[in-house]
């Protein structure tokens, strides 16, 4: 799968907003103080972005050496012959 940066960048915020507002529901039942509900709220939400872009860069890393073992290293450029000239004698430009 090809993802560009920008949409796995809005990907993981939505996925971090996502379970920051399941955990800020969550926290909001227990009884704790606000200032301990925001607190961890954010800090699922850091945590939930920083996991999801370090997965993107370990699966990207991974698809480059998957990529890079499949490439047949012994395999020799095509040699440039002579160039050769044809003329084209239907051709409507002359």
């Amino acid at each position: 799968m090809i993802i560009s940066q920008r949409a796995a960048f809005i990907r993981n915020v939505l996925m971090s907003g996502t379970n920051g507002a399941i955990t800020l529901v969550i926290l909001l039942i227990a009884p704790l103080g606000l200032a301990a509900v925001w607190i961890n709220t954010l800090l699922v939400v850091a945590a939930s972005f920083g996991t999801a872009t370090l997965s993107d860069r370990v699966i990207l890393f991974l698809q480059q050496g998957n990529a890079n073992s499949r490439i047949n290293l012994q395999v020799q450029p095509p040699t440039r012959g002579p160039v050769v000239r044809r003329e084209d004698h239907d051709s409507p430009q002359r």
